[in-house]
């Protein structure tokens, strides 16, 4: 498997505190089938002033660390940057890194208020070069209230991508059935861990990846745990899921707010 959300780097975030835990971190991954890892530090101005020069030491301490013990877990550069207006400007400047120096980054909305002209925005980081992937949707307070946000910005081709704990029920109901609901819809997602720590939130997709398998299929599941983000670190072109390349394995209910507003499309509402 291949994890693209982590706080892995030691000292620069509410993340790994020291290099020991960074390194336990990381035997948790490999022994859970993790290969690769982007290490995706928070970047948000006044609380996480990371960038290029502050990231990508602590990165190559850790992958130094995990050479001499032996430790299987190729890492590689990337941050999870908060919505700012200024975005654009900075990614061009290189200060944020992108995931191993792709178009792609990720890009963490506000949880507790839905973002202004989100589209516009999205639509400027894409006429700059870039194409942000929306972190942990399902988890943000106002996704149910306004699903019809989130399926634009996938249907615009930036990704969506799910925790692994919340498709276990682990950041409660509403959160794990949101992401199944993404995962319906046939839009554009995959699969992370963003994991903080070895124990309340540890780098593990194993069990969210059997339980993938088994409710929309293995296909499926090769898809959101190795193949998107395959596609992604080597900077590929993503399937287009207006295409139907990402078919839903099973039908859309009308519980959640994506299958509400599907159901309302369908009716012409």
């Amino acid at each position: 498997m291949i994890d693209l959300h982590s706080h892995i780097l030691f000292g620069l975030d509410d993340g790994a505190s020291e290099l020991d835990i960074s390194i336990e971190m990381a035997r948790i991954a490999v022994a859970d089938g993790i290969t690769h890892m982007a290490c995706t530090p928070h970047v948000q101005e006044g609380v996480y002033p990371n960038d290029w020069a502050t990231i990508r030491p602590v990165l190559e301490v850790l992958q130094q660390a995990l050479r001499e013990l032996r430790i299987p877990l190729t890492l590689f550069c990337g941050a999870e940057a908060h919505l700012a207006w200024d975005l654009p400007e900075r990614l061009l400047r290189g200060d944020i890194p992108t995931l191993n120096d792709s178009r792609y980054f990720l890009l963490e909305l506000p949880h507790l208020v839905v973002p202004p002209r989100l589209q516009d925005f999205v639509l400027r980081l894409k006429d700059a070069g870039f194409i942000p992937v929306i972190t942990h949707p399902e988890r943000l307070s106002w996704a149910e209230r306004r699903p019809e946000l989130l399926v634009k910005i996938a249907e615009l081709g930036c990704p969506l991508q799910l925790t692994a704990d919340s498709l276990l029920g682990r950041f409660g109901m509403t959160a794990q059935a949101q992401a199944a609901s993404f995962v319906d819809a046939g839009l554009l997602v995959f699969v992370a861990s963003d994991a903080h720590s070895p124990r309340a939130r540890a780098p593990r997709m194993s069990a969210a990846m059997k339980l993938v398998a088994s409710r929309w299929g293995e296909e499926t599941a090769q898809r959101m745990f190795i193949e998107i983000p395959q596609i992604i670190l080597s900077d590929g072109m993503l399937p287009d899921a207006a295409r139907q390349h990402l078919l839903p394995r099973r039908p859309m209910t009308s519980g959640s707010g994506v299958g509400r507003l599907l159901t309302l499309l369908r009716a012409g509402l």
